[in-house]
């Protein structure tokens, strides 16, 4: 990975991605019908979404009758953040965000491609990276931040991967701190993340079964997983 960073820091996170899952060019940007894949290799396709899942649905309605297809998802889980003027063009230092990535964050999307989520074609992979974000410094507030415009962000270290290929990888993402019988609330403060993304997960977990609803506590519903097996650690299953 470092040396695909160091020969092409000038191209997007996607980009980058693309070429340390696949090398071999010739296998990218390959038109399938009307629709082109990222990737299409022996292992089948290859879509690298950084955002907007909702746009790949009539692509994986497509692909998935005749492909296996892989989701590869990144989440920032370190950031350093560099902001340039809009007006000299003048780039700062950059400084770590004090913020975090999780592999919770994928839920963010996955809301948008649940129809698909039970195919036994479908992969997610999500994928921990290290980045540098460019930002432009047009937004509001004194220090035009608030609101600003992302420019670019370049992958500098990769960390773990997490594969998701079937309903029971799903219980990979319940938190171990969390307790038998819980709330959204809950969910939020055992996955460290906040209470929109915890609902976005909530929702996703219902759907593959993996949770279900069993009652409300005030006025929160309350759920429970659907198996009392124990489940490993998602770092336990990460490839």
């Amino acid at each position: 990975m470092p040396d695909i960073i160091g020969t092409l820091k000038e191209r997007s996170l996607h980009a980058v991605l693309k070429r340390y899952l696949q090398p071999d060019e010739s296998k990218h940007e390959v038109r399938i019908g009307r629709y082109v894949a990222d990737i299409l290799d022996e292992n089948g396709i290859t879509e690298i979404q950084t955002r907007q899942f909702y746009k790949m649905n009539n692509k994986l309605a497509f692909f998935l009758k005749e492909y296996p297809v892989t989701v590869v998802y990144p989440v920032a889980r370190a950031k350093w953040i560099s902001w340039m003027d809009p007006e000299t063009g003048e780039v700062s230092q950059k400084r770590r965000s004090p913020k975090t990535g999780k592999r919770y964050e994928v839920f963010r999307e996955l809301q948008a491609i649940k129809a698909f989520l039970k195919e036994e074609n479908l992969t997610l992979k999500i994928m921990m990276v290290d980045v540098e974000e460019y930002r432009l410094q047009d937004g509001w507030g004194r220090d035009g931040k608030r609101g600003s415009h992302r420019m670019e962000r370049i992958p500098v270290a990769l960390g773990e991967e997490y594969v998701i290929s079937c309903r029971e990888d799903y219980f990979h993402f319940i938190p171990e701190s969390l307790p038998e019988s819980f709330t959204v609330k809950d969910f939020a403060g055992a996955a460290g993340v906040s209470p929109a993304v915890a609902q976005r997960g909530i929702n996703v977990l219902k759907h593959m079964e993996v949770i279900a609803m069993t009652g409300k506590k005030g006025r929160a519903y309350l759920y429970c997983c659907t198996t009392e097996k124990k489940m490993e650690k998602i770092e336990d299953s990460a490839k």
